[in-house]
């Protein structure tokens, strides 16, 4: 009845159906609609009240049944679609009682229906009252042209019950069918790959087995005492789905253990895998995203408050992600120790990017006890993301690139998302290893003592690697930017702690201290001799273009070169430099003030190769503030 449209097998078809136009929709709606209910008009004599005082309390009877079973339906393991046991209830009218009947019993609950669900639209209920009728009518000409009695009980002759039945599902499946074609003009393939799906086959047999033998039960109860039959036949349906009820959530339990992390509540690393193996066969073409995530410096968190401690952050972490995901069709699983994935279907790079940077945002923003001991003083993760390509081969070549990003993020200093990209960028920051390898080395004491001047450092030197590209340098030019960019800010290591980390505005006593930090850096190096050519570098990246910059106040090209470029990325960085709790530029109002200054604090002509830089690798990011 209205309750349901379709049983059994079709509904798999029916939940298949995305998108229709309106027109044909409505056009096939209606010429369902008009065949069902003339068919039944044309069927059901005009003597409706001439039916005797037995035949009506049989009727009520079983729309009394049909109302209650509504209730009770069977659910099939194991996927939970459910089989509707009003169909045994008309089969078993039809065969015993013939036609009439069944179509009274269908007319009268459809009405009642129609004042108890009254909030679903009124088209569905004539539809639904339709498709009955159309299988009814249809079942009960099979079964008198392939011998059938209406009345019999004896099924010695099972061919004409097995045939009715037969037509039934064949019409119930063929007008679901057909609304599911036009709603997404398959091609053949893909008709005939759904159809014969295991799943797909098996429900359609226990639907059929179950239906039939049900509908046989109720005819054997109803010829020999109608009204105590039906009343049996309503416990015995009830206890059945009773029974298929307790066994599908015993089932769906032990799924969810198998599949879950007991720790954190996400889907462990064993369903991760099989989802995105799914995701990847099932692809046509949709666009999705899977993202690796990483919580930064667990191992120190776990050192100093305990594994104890460690398990409930885990834990923590898991609720927090689980309330970020519930209103997404995401995917989030433990990967790992510390290491989380997230699924993310029909999501761009883009949307990915801008949702797991709001979350990170949101987490550094919550306290956790004990997250005082982490060099951000709060809990962060860094995380990679990478888009399916057409071409994609396995699972396993979207997780290693989602793994690159991911290495990529932890390198510029943690806290941060990265997107994989199929460029020399991977390449190239390896370029100069062995000497990144040793000036790294210098700037790992930050680690402990301002976490933030590292991540700076380390996204200038990313920037340094990109735009050196752009610009017409030798390779030793390129080399003095790159390594230059990476080590410029050391000398803050000799800055006192309390003035390096202040939130507030620097007074000018600590002013004066902090801009020493040129001349510190200047002379760590300077005892290195073979990094001699940074030194400008280190000494020079806050001149400024007119003359107003620090130590010495330098001028136009009285500034070397690497160093004026060098003070575009730098200052660029800094105002785009994120801390937790503090407001900083945007990527396109940090675009506007390095134009608004060019030819002033910067050089002009490094200018516009840099916004060009960010503009075609930080794409992503622009876009996402362009959505915010």
């Amino acid at each position: 009845m209205v309750h349901t449209i379709i049983d059994g097998p079709a509904l798999i078809l029916f939940e298949r159906v995305i998108k229709m136009s309106l027109k044909t929709q409505n056009a096939y709606i209606a010429f369902i609609c008009l065949l069902g209910t003339g068919l039944f008009a044309y069927h059901l004599p005009p003597s409706l009240g001439s039916e005797d005082l037995s035949k009506w309390v049989i009727i009520y009877t079983l729309v009394g049944s049909i109302l209650l079973l509504n209730h009770f339906n069977i659910i099939i393991p194991l996927s939970g679609n459910t089989l509707s046991m009003d169909s045994s209830i008309y089969l078993a009218g039809l065969f015993l009682f013939g036609l009439k009947i069944p179509l009274l019993t269908l007319a009268l609950s459809g009405l009642v229906f129609l004042f108890i669900q009254f909030k679903l639209a009124w088209w569905k209920h004539l539809f639904n009252f339709a498709n009955y009728s159309v299988m009814l009518i249809s079942t009960y000409y099979v079964f008198i042209l392939t011998g059938g009695t209406v009345g019999a009980t004896d099924f010695s002759n099972i061919l004409p019950y097995m045939a009715s039945l037969t037509v039934y599902f064949f019409f119930n499946v063929v007008i679901m069918w057909f609304y599911f074609y036009l709603a997404r003009r398959p091609s053949l393939k893909t008709i005939l790959r759904e159809a014969m799906q295991k799943q797909i086959l098996s429900e359609v047999f226990v639907s059929y087995v179950s239906t039939l033998v049900l509908s046989l039960v109720l005819t054997i109860l109803l010829s020999q005492e109608p009204i105590f039959g039906i009343f049996l036949f309503i416990i015995l349906a009830v206890m059945l789905s009773f029974a298929f009820r307790n066994f599908f959530n015993l089932y769906k339990e032990e799924e969810a253990k198998a599949k879950m992390d007991f720790l954190t509540g996400l889907y462990n690393h064993g369903y991760f895998k099989l989802r995105l193996d799914e995701l990847l066969s099932e692809n046509r073409g949709r666009s999705f995203c899977v993202a690796l995530l990483d919580l930064d410096d667990f191992k120190k968190f776990n050192d100093a408050n305990g594994h104890v401690k460690g398990d409930e952050l885990l834990k923590f972490f898991g609720k927090f992600m689980n309330e970020k995901t519930r209103d997404f069709p995401y995917i989030a699983a433990r990967y790992g120790g510390e290491e989380f994935g997230i699924i993310l279907p029909d999501t761009s790079k883009r949307e990915a990017l801008s949702f797991l940077n709001k979350v990170r945002k949101e987490l550094n923003n919550t306290y956790f006890p004990g997250t005082e001991v982490s060099p951000l003083g709060c809990i962060s993760f860094s995380g990679g993301i990478v888009e399916f390509e057409k071409g994609t081969y396995s699972s396993a070549e979207l997780l290693s690139k989602a793994d690159k990003a991911l290495y990529f993020a932890k390198a510029q200093g943690k806290n941060n998302i990265q997107v994989y990209k199929e460029d020399h960028h991977y390449q190239q920051e390896f370029q100069y290893a062995e000497e990144i390898d040793a000036l790294e080395q210098q700037l790992q004491i930050f680690l402990s003592k301002d976490i933030y001047t590292y991540q700076h450092s380390k996204r200038v030197y990313s920037y340094a690697v990109e735009m050196s590209e752009r610009l017409n340098l030798s390779s030793e030019e390129k080399r003095t930017l790159i390594l230059g960019a990476l080590i410029h800010d050391i000398g803050k290591l000799e800055i006192p702690r309390d003035v390096i980390n202040k939130k507030g505005k620097l007074d000018e006593h600590e002013w004066e201290m902090m801009k020493k930090h040129v001349i510190y850096g200047k002379e760590i190096i300077a005892s290195i001799k073979k990094y001699d050519e940074l030194l400008p570098l280190i000494e020079l990246h806050h001149e400024r273009y007119d003359g107003k910059g620090y130590p010495y106040g330098l001028k136009e090209n009285n500034i070397p070169k690497l160093a004026r470029i060098l003070c575009v990325i730098d200052s660029f960085d800094a105002m785009t430099t994120e801390r937790p709790y503090q407001k900083t530029k945007s990527f396109s109002e940090a675009i506007k003030e390095l134009r608004e200054c060019a030819g002033q604090q910067f050089d002009a002509q490094y200018v516009e190769p840099f916004i060009h830089m960010i503009e075609e690798n930080y794409q992503d990011k622009l876009e996402i503030e362009k959505v915010v």
